[in-house]
């Protein structure tokens, strides 16, 4: 059936009119798609206008239910049942996950200046007038956050807000040295002092009236973990389905690993050990990082794994000051509105402050064989390549900019086990081992992730978790346990994977003839799908 024009002009009204409500809530997510008519925007986030948001939110998805789906072709089914998912997300931190009253770091993450500073899509004095903005509506968002930040707060999020607010500081310093080289400095200086005062105002209030009677209660509980699973990823799976399936994995990924060491001859943690003990030092780290992106650049192209749809240009950089805490590596990649293509890999050094054993600790878990496997899942043919991709589908608005968490990070973990099986990594048991160390940590991370906000674990047994399941010592344990409390969506990687692994199995042989480059073609071409639609997404896909 051919869908009447007029109810196709209708559906890109409503879809345009969706887009735009959303990131009124969200501007600097716009910004990281490359939507910069959204730079220098930070949200209003006092509790009538997220009220007023929230009830606009619910007219539009009223809207949308009455839209006649079935006139509609099949892809834009697809994107009407990409709307909802794309509304009701954060219609659902709003309301049942309640962020803006529990979390400080809500507010604090919306202070990024990075896209401004790392991106060169527009001439330096516009990209100096978003950094004055941002800065100039620090104070308000704070002195919003003060308001509705009704304690006690769960303690993890105090502690680590006061980690990143401490950042900061040094942050908006790397804003004001962008400007001085364009010689744009002095609006900056002005209002960097004002937000650093407001910061400063805020960080005391979390320091001396919440962190003393913060709370250990962070937990989302059964009900709204599972809201949290449909309105990310479109996902109804049961959770106790969905623990059996990590568990599964785990338990797989152990085997394999016991089935090494004894090929070996050695105990499991002497694989391990082998690997930590050959470590860069402190200075090394980002010039071997970026080693590995050439290699791995090559390797991908040389297997014929999966097409590079452009030019690339990455560099490497240590993480910002203000991410650490919450960082090891991440791929601050182009947008699929972007202009410029040069992806950014960030890397975390030690900290000057950790004791000896601590930044040991950190070297080693940045080995040169982990690392390589780090560089697979941020950049090639991980991260980075899937924004490319992004970058140049033709997909419908809804297409570029709905993200799944779990599409994305379910896909640069595939890709870790992905280049083993076509044999990258000298000697390659290593590169299994190093591959199989992420895959485990991965697992625990969605076993903890429902441990903890379903099933009343404290984060002490996550931390057990992650040390006896993971083999991490016990600083990186605890940075895992404790970034569950706040982010229970890093179930994503493993959950992300599985879905991948089910769907290649399914139609590898039948649809793409056993090329897996067409099937990662294909399934990169849908932009960044939730999981629970890949089925359906390749069950009307012409092979790419």
């Amino acid at each position: 059936m051919v869908p009447a024009p007029s109810l196709e002009s209708e559906l890109d009204s409503l879809e345009r009119e969706i887009v735009d409500h959303v990131f009124v809530l969200v501007p600097g997510a716009g910004v990281s798609l490359g939507l910069h008519q959204y730079d220098g925007i930070l949200p209003d986030y006092s509790s009538s206008s997220t009220d007023h948001w929230a009830a606009q939110t619910d007219r539009l998805l009223h809207r949308l239910s009455e839209v006649a789906v079935s006139h509609l072709s099949a892809d834009r089914k697809i994107d009407c049942a990409l709307l909802r998912l794309f509304l009701e997300s954060p219609l659902f931190d709003v309301r049942e996950g309640r962020v803006l009253d529990r979390n400080p770091m809500t507010y604090l993450g919306s202070f990024t200046l990075t896209p401004y500073l790392v991106r060169e899509y527009a001439p330096a004095a516009d990209r100096v007038r978003a950094i004055v903005s941002v800065l100039h509506n620090v104070p308000q968002v704070l002195e919003d956050g003060r308001r509705r930040l009704t304690g006690p707060l769960p303690r993890p999020f105090v502690e680590l807000a006061l980690s990143i607010g401490g950042g900061l500081p040094a942050h908006f310093g790397e804003g004001e040295a962008f400007a001085e080289r364009a010689g744009l400095a002095a609006e900056v200086r002005a209002a960097r002092t004002t937000a650093e005062a407001a910061l400063a105002r805020f960080l005391e209030w979390l320091r001396e009236e919440e962190a003393p009677r913060a709370t250990a209660e962070f937990a989302l509980g059964s009900e709204r973990y599972r809201r949290l699973l449909f309105v990310r990823e479109g996902i109804e799976t049961p959770i106790a389905d969905v623990h059996r399936a990590g568990v599964a994995d785990l338990t797989r990924n152990h085997d394999r690993l016991d089935a090494l060491a004894r090929e070996e001859g050695v105990a499991v943690a002497e694989l391990f050990h082998r690997l930590a003990l050959d470590h860069p030092a402190s200075g090394e780290v980002v010039p071997t990082a970026q080693g590995y992106v050439d290699e791995t650049r090559e390797f991908v192209r040389e297997r014929d794994l999966v097409s590079i749809p452009e030019l690339v240009r990455v560099r490497v950089e240590e993480t910002p000051v203000w991410g650490r805490a919450l960082s090891t590596a991440s791929m601050d990649s182009p947008g699929p509105f972007d202009t410029d293509s040069e992806g950014v890999y960030y890397v975390t050094p030690v900290d000057a402050t950790w004791t000896p054993v601590q930044q040991e600790q950190w070297l080693r878990s940045l080995n040169r064989t982990m690392l390589r496997n780090i560089t697979v899942h941020e950049v090639f043919p991980g991260h980075y390549l899937q924004y490319l991709h992004w970058r140049a589908g033709r997909g419908s608005l809804t297409r570029k900019v709905y993200s799944s968490t779990s599409f994305v990070e379910g896909w640069a973990h595939y890709t870790e086990q992905l280049v083993i099986e076509a044999g990258l990594g000298s000697p390659r048991r290593n590169a299994e081992v190093a591959q199989i160390h992420d895959a485990l940590l991965r697992d625990c991370r969605l076993l903890a992730s429902i441990g903890l906000h379903t099933a009343g674990w404290s984060l002490e047994q996550a931390t057990e978790l992650f040390e006896r399941e993971a083999h991490y010592d016990r600083l990186p344990a605890e940075r895992e346990a404790i970034r569950g409390t706040f982010n229970p969506e890093y179930f994503c990687y493993t959950m992300g994977k599985l879905a991948i692994l089910d769907v290649r199995a399914r139609t590898l042989a039948s649809q793409f003839g056993g090329s897996l480059k067409r099937f990662h073609d294909t399934l990169l071409s849908f932009g960044s799908p939730p999981i629970g639609l890949l089925p359906t997404l390749l069950a009307g896909a012409s092979p790419a």
